[in-house]
């Protein structure tokens, strides 16, 4: 192709020597491969762009943003760089080398690139599949690249010091206890990512806890090394893939599955306001819609068992009696199982721990409907909310420490002795 255009250069006078003609084919190749450059990425993609994106979508997007046609575009422009360097210039030239090995580094990164745009797609693919969302994709995909990256480094290497890429291969089996050394991470991480998967032991979108590595939140990312966790204070955490295998940590994915999340709260009744209900505590007690049906067969249920054992009911130890206590946690029973925020389908009680210096601890243990933080709090604290001040009715009083005012009502209730 040059023998035509130097003899059409020199009819026109020019004097063309090697120099010369080798600039001339330079200048024609740079000039083309620009061209090219601007016809594409000014021209061909943008109008791509356009038309496929009227429509938004999620693979349009994905795409584009992982530069995929852009970098496959740069790998066929080294590919027409190489091809015109071996139309334009003589076998066996200096520049013709140079541009051959300037152009094979050229398409081997841009390979590299456009294979891990493709990675990227896909990784963006399974993610929206619900079938493969549990899977570690991402990690997968790190490990391909990362083997990717890997052979075309050793190809490039045997580009630049003109050997075959199978030599480098071979001594790689001396180095292999070296690579494992230096690859060690990525390798943990991917096997750890696959039990992971395999166990169905977690994925993006579970609340994970690992206090030892103080995560405590959602998680946002597991790739080929780390588990990335967005805590509740707004911090992020990264925890090492191969640590969820080898420490344990807790997932709450079963609590947000199951549809309720657990109460389990106590109230602490001060002992000396426990007693047996009198006549008037009942009459007033049986008003509350809750309880009537409880104290008619309770009543019931013990005058038949004192008049069968034939109890003289004058003294209160003998025989059996309603409680201000034993009414009120049964009151708390029928409050929760009445209750439209508390998930019935699941176990609920209201039972009593051992007593201690700090009264006598009535625990509520029961599941909220709504496994959402805020509203599970909010259902939480209506429930004690009402336990606080339904207390007085039952003849009972919360334990609490004196506090100050105790005190200074205390001090101000004592008489002052007159002075001397």
């Amino acid at each position: 192709m040059k023998e035509p255009l130097f003899n059409w250069l020199e009819s026109l006078g020019l004097t063309i020597t090697p120099a010369i003609g080798t600039a001339i084919i330079l200048a024609i190749i740079l000039f083309t491969a620009l061209v090219i450059h601007i016809v594409l990425h000014h021209g061909v993609l943008p109008v791509i762009d356009r038309q496929t994106g009227r429509n938004e979508h999620w693979l349009h997007t994905a795409l584009f943003k992982n530069k995929l046609f852009s970098r496959l575009v740069l790998t066929f422009q080294g590919v027409v760089l190489f091809v015109q360097a071996r139309l334009w210039l003589d076998a066996g030239s200096g520049a013709l080398e140079i541009i051959e090995v300037f152009t094979h580094l050229w398409i081997l990164l841009f390979v590299l690139l456009s294979l891990f745009s493709l990675f990227d797609t896909l990784t963006t693919l399974l993610d929206r599949l619900p079938s493969t969302r549990k899977f570690p994709t991402r990690g997968i995909m790190q490990s391909l690249k990362l083997v990717a990256a890997f052979l075309m480094v050793i190809f490039a290497i045997s580009l630049l010091i003109g050997k075959s890429p199978l030599l480098l291969f071979s001594g790689l089996g001396a180095m292999s206890a070296v690579l494992l050394l230096v690859f060690k991470d990525p390798i943990m991480g991917l096997v750890a990512g696959i039990q992971l998967s395999a166990n169905n032991m977690l994925a993006v979108g579970d609340w994970l806890e690992m206090p030892k590595y103080g995560a405590d939140g959602f998680v946002t990312d597991i790739n080929l090394t780390t588990v990335k966790v967005d805590n509740w204070d707004r911090t992020t955490t990264t925890v090492p893939t191969y640590a969820l295998i080898s420490d344990s940590f807790k997932n709450w994915r079963g609590m947000f599955d199951s549809g309720g999340r657990r109460i389990k709260r106590s109230v602490y009744i001060d002992a000396t306001s426990v007693h047996f209900l009198a006549e008037e505590d009942i009459a007033r007690l049986r008003r509350a819609h809750l309880l009537s049906e409880y104290i008619e067969t309770r009543l019931t249920d013990i005058e038949q068992d004192n008049s069968a054992r034939g109890v003289d009911p004058s003294s209160p130890v003998n025989g059996r009696r309603l409680t201000n206590l034993g009414t009120f946690r049964a009151y708390l029973t029928a409050y929760i199982r009445a209750h439209n925020g508390i998930n019935q389908d699941m176990i609920q009680m209201v039972r009593q721990l051992s007593s201690g210096d700090t009264g006598i601890p009535l625990e509520i243990y029961a599941f909220t409907a709504n496994t959402a933080w805020v509203a599970h709090e909010g259902v939480q604290a209506d429930i004690f909310d009402h336990i606080f001040a339904v207390l007085p009715e039952f003849g009972l009083r919360l334990y609490q420490n004196p506090t100050g005012h105790d005190m200074r009502s205390m001090i101000a209730n004592i008489p002052r002795q007159p002075a001397d």
